[in-house]
């Protein structure tokens, strides 16, 4: 299953400068996804992260990995409206810098979930290179 942006925002609560997938090239429900980030120099934090050496931030990297798991976990229709939340980050390892002009490639894989919590597994590639990889707990909360 693939989704366009436009289908990503209908699914996530995030919305610029906050949404770090721009399209979703795999989806399975509830089991895993893999996403694309493009990295454009045009993006604000290239531009002080850091200077003469643009580098994204671990971080965003890590936030735009959780947000794959976030479309697997809320792409049924029974969890949509609920955001999810970090309860917890393990095991996350920065291999090799993001920079502009690269295509992002994440992967979430759902490793457990009971309730409305989990665990997601995650890694970034650019060109087949693991860039960052972590374990990610969450909970989908509603809103208030």
């Amino acid at each position: 299953m693939i989704l366009t942006v436009e289908e990503i925002m209908e699914i996530l609560p995030h919305r610029y400068p906050m949404l770090l997938v721009d399209k979703v090239i795999e989806l399975e429900p509830m089991k895993r996804a893999v996403g694309i980030k493009n990295a454009t120099f045009n993006e604000a934090f290239f531009q002080g992260h850091f200077p003469g050496n643009p580098i994204m931030p671990g971080v965003l990297i890590t936030e735009a990995i959780a947000q794959v798991g976030g479309l697997a976990l809320l792409y049924p229709e029974e969890n949509r409206g609920l955001t999810p939340v970090f309860t917890g980050i393990d095991k996350v390892r920065f291999r090799h810098p993001v920079k502009p002009g690269d295509t992002v490639r994440l992967e979430a894989e759902i490793v457990k979930t009971k309730g409305k919590m989990g665990k997601v597994a995650g890694r970034a590639l650019v060109d087949g290179k693991l860039c960052a990889s972590g374990e990610y707990m969450f909970a989908l909360v509603t809103k208030g």
